[in-house]
């Protein structure tokens, strides 16, 4: 260590108070970024470790292959391990639930057993082809009286449509016509199996389909040329040669279909969709980047004001022959001292936060959501480089302009400290309607402001970089959260039913009574067509759709709610319901805001379906039927609606259509006078939430109505809500994590700024300032800052906003809209914090000694 570098670190101790608020703004800075990367680590950790839970560990699935397309795949170099599988179905006479008349057959090898969740409840999971381990809801619901050691002799096959001439999966419900059950089981083996096990119900199997799942076993070793199966891969590279590899590999083996288990890969951040991939990658630089200057300006800020006091010290040290190169070392020095202290500290701060959050964070997504897995504190190496590379980065970014000055810094002019205070008349130069208007203590004010330039443009670069974080940050969790929802179905319900005959809504209200039932609602629909206006049709929907005499075809969704319900939803909407019970002028609400997924484009779209106002009328025309040459040249018309309100808020239970239609909402009553004299068929629909939606379902089932469909899609909705609650426990704790940042770096950056004014402030109180002229100096100083912050800050913000938009856009399209209410927030933020800190630090110094305070030499 030589003399330059002994003095550095002797004026580092004597300056204790400044040396600690520089430590603290890089502990801080370090405690961010490695908070940063360690939540998104762990949060993708978890997002895989739940898919993995719920659909098995599978990348690629490579459909119907034969034996010699097995050996292939298994010995080819990105196979890491191989799953084989086929299923079948056999009919389950002796189950009691009309909605679930068969068994489901899921053959895995061991490979298979071990990578897709089943739980075994008794027993054990199969271990040759002639066993098999059966579902616990077969035996509670299905009132199936099987055993572990029954033997059942099944003929199994594929269930099969005659209408569609299709195979149908356990995805798609027990079809029904008038008669009865319509579609066939068409049977291939028969096959003799000992029931060997229990589990619970797969948490892959749909709730509505229509077979008990039983876990068969299928022995790589026996199947032979002639058997059909899918395999199932996991790649021993995860990056996007895995898309082009397993299409080569299909295509060179004959393998007609491939599928990718696409969810799972966008979490490890692999994906084959070139628009998301640059909507990652283009929105991970902009935030880390958001991130990386905040980080910067905190800690330049706090080396900044460190030089700045240092000037006598570093022209004393060019008094006695101190080259520039040593200057410029010495502040390298302390921030090495000082980085090489607070860098491990800030790391250990950042993961212990992290874990600490997670504590309480599981507690509540257990509590909410049943979730099976929590979130784990994921520490990797590189998580820790890269905390530290762009700590280490950062210090050197805040150090080096320093650096350069105080290399430069003369011996007369340290002394003189003439670099950091500006005394010419121009400088110093003030409006005189500023004293007239806010008086002597705000002209003095804005005087301090002008003289003491360089710690002056330090605050408000640290404000102005506090306002860019808060509000980029918060718009871009707000954008991150909208994606999410629009890529989403966006389900309100647990439960829904409908029939598959023609059936009155009262024959459905029954259901609305049964136990743990919390909310019902029962919708009728028809369907309908419309024309509409050139210039009412969205700009960007006009190429899409067909236009005959300068209107556009549309169809309508005409949507009937019971009363109570009605009032309710227009209560939502800001409406008076009773403006559209009036029969003689039909009013309907009408949702104009609709989301679809682009074919070409690959990109979720947002986009108005209609423009128009209210007031304006709809005509409703009769659906074409039949044979399209010999329909009339004029559809007939049904009646016309009124436009009584426009919104985006959508009832419970109703999706939005797509292209080239709209949604309208009507009272059940107005739905009945429109229809009156048509033979337009209604279907009615019940939508129900659940506090225990498979009680319900069983419940729902055990009326043994043979017409009547259930869709349990809670476990999908539960899946939807946890996915937006785990995005917003990330982004509302990045939020607040960033607003801390934001205020301790407003209060390092002024408190320091204020103790470096001590001086100044006892030779103002020496020439008779009184506490209130005094106070009122520091409120005007406060406004100076606060408004020439906003002045730079929010068109930054702006412009910053706008560039995470276009980044979104190139998978999600929608409007662009300023977050006015954090916008409105930050402002009244700015004025709080700033005045605040410039308050607390006065009180710190205002009652020292006037002598002692004009003596000081270090903080």
């Amino acid at each position: 260590m030589n003399i330059v570098q002994k003095v550095t670190l002797r004026h580092l101790i004597e300056n204790k108070r400044r040396s600690l608020v520089t430590m603290i703004g890089v502990i801080i800075s370090v405690a961010m970024i490695t908070a940063v990367t360690t939540l998104g680590y762990s949060f993708l950790d978890l997002m895989v470790r739940q898919h993995i839970a719920k659909h098995g560990e599978w990348h690629v699935l490579y459909k119907d292959v034969s034996l010699d397309q097995i050996n292939a795949i298994e010995q080819d170099n990105d196979t890491k391990s191989m799953i084989l599988s086929s299923d079948g179905y056999a009919a389950l006479e002796e189950s009691e639930n009309e909605n679930k008349p068969y068994l489901f057959f899921q053959n895995y090898n061991a490979v298979g057993m071990k990578l897709f969740p089943m739980e075994v409840i008794d027993g054990r999971l199969p271990q040759t082809e002639n066993e098999i381990a059966i579902s616990e809801a077969m035996i509670k619901n299905g009132k199936v009286d099987f055993k572990i050691g029954d033997q059942l002799t099944v003929d199994i096959g594929e269930r099969w449509n005659p209408a569609t001439g299709k195979e149908l999966t356990q995805t798609d419900g027990l079809q029904r016509d008038e008669d009865g059950v319509s579609e066939q089981l068409r049977t291939s083996e028969t096959k003799t199996v000992t029931i060997v096990g229990t589990i619970e119900r797969p948490s892959w199997e749909p709730t509505w389909s229509p077979g008990y799942t039983a876990i068969g076993y299928i022995e790589e070793t026996t199947v032979s040329k002639t058997d059909i199966v899918d395999s199932l891969v996991v790649v021993t590279k995860l990056d996007r040669s895995l898309f082009t590899h397993a299409k080569s590999l299909a295509a060179g083996q004959g393998i007609e279909t491939v599928h990718f288990n696409s969810e799972l890969l966008r979490y490890y951040g692999v994906t084959n969709n070139d628009q998301l991939h640059k909507t990652l990658y283009s929105l991970l630089a902009i935030i880390m980047s958001v991130i990386i200057i905040g980080s910067v300006a905190l800690i330049y800020n706090a080396f900044s004001i460190s030089v700045s006091e240092r000037t006598r010290h570093l022209g004393m040290l060019s008094s006695v022959g101190a080259t520039k190169r040593q200057k410029r070392n010495s502040v390298f020095f302390e921030g090495s001292v000082i980085g090489a202290i607070s860098i491990p500290i800030g790391i250990l701060a950042g993961l212990a936060g992290i874990g600490i959050t997670f504590g309480f964070i599981n507690t509540i997504l257990e509590e909410a959501l049943g979730v099976s897995e929590k979130l784990a504190l994921v520490v990797t190496s590189s998580s820790i480089l890269i905390a530290c590379g762009i700590s280490i980065l950062t210090i050197f970014i805040s150090t080096y302009i320093p650096a350069q000055r105080a290399s430069k810094v003369s011996a007369i002019d340290a002394i003189r400290q003439a670099g950091d205070i500006k005394l010419t008349g121009k400088t110093v130069k003030t409006s005189k309607l500023v004293r007239k208007i806010f008086g002597l203590e705000a002209e003095i004010g804005l005087k301090n402001v002008k003289r003491n330039r360089k710690k002056y443009l330090a605050t408000v670069f640290s404000l102005v970089i506090s306002i860019v974080l808060f509000l980029s940050v918060t718009f871009f969790t707000d954008n991150l959260k909208k994606s999410l929802k629009m890529s989403q179905n966006d389900l309100t319900f647990d439960i829904q039913i409908y029939s598959s005959t023609q059936m009155e809504k009262k024959d459905l209200t029954g259901y609305t009574k049964l136990d743990y039932v919390t909310k019902s609602i029962i919708i009728e629909e028809a369907n309908l067509e419309a024309k509409i206006e050139q210039e009412e049709v969205p700009a960007q929907l006009k190429n899409q759709l067909q236009a005959e005499d300068g209107k556009y075809h549309y169809y309508v969704m005409l949507h009937g709610l019971d009363q109570v319900s009605f009032e309710a939803y227009a209560e939502q909407v800001g409406v008076d319901a009773k403006e559209f019970m009036k029969q003689d002028t039909p009013k309907a609400i009408v949702i104009d805001q609709i989301t679809y997924e682009d074919g070409e484009t690959r990109k979720f779209v947002e986009t108005k379906s209609i423009h128009s106002e209210v007031g304006k009328k709809i005509d409703l025309l009769t659906v074409p039927t039949g044979d399209i040459e010999n329909q009339p040249s004029e559809l007939e018309v049904v009646g016309s609606v009124e436009i009584g309100a426009l919104t985006d808020q959508v009832p419970m239970g109703i999706n939005t259509v797509g292209i080239g239609g709209v949604n309208l909402i009507v009272p059940q009553a107005t739905m009945d006078s429109l229809l009156v004299n048509t033979d337009i068929e209604v279907t009615p629909y019940m939508y129900l939430n659940s506090s225990d939606p498979m009680a319900t379902q069983t419940a729902i089932e055990e009326s043994k109505d043979s017409n009547i469909h259930v869709f349990n899609v809670y476990q999908q909705r539960q899946q939807e809500e946890q996915m937006i609650m785990l995005m917003s426990v990330f982004t509302y704790g990045f939020i607040t994590l960033i607003s801390l940042i934001s205020i301790a770096n407003i209060f390092n950056t002024i408190s320091t700024s204020i103790s470096l004014r001590k001086r100044e402030f006892a030779m103002l109180r020496s020439v008779g300032m009184t506490p209130k002229g005094f106070n009122k100096m520091i409120q005007y100083e406060s406004i100076f800052y606060g408004v020439k912050a906003l002045t730079y800050g929010l068109p930054i913000s702006v412009l910053v906003m706008f560039g995470i938009h276009r980044s979104t856009g190139y998978t999600f399209e929608y409007g662009f809209q300023l977050p006015w209410m954090s916008i409105f927030f930050v402002i009244v933020l700015i004025f709080l914090i700033v005045g605040s800190a410039m308050l607390y630090s006065i009180s710190k110094i205002k009652n020292k000694n006037i002598i002692e305070s004009l003596k000081q030499e270090n903080i």
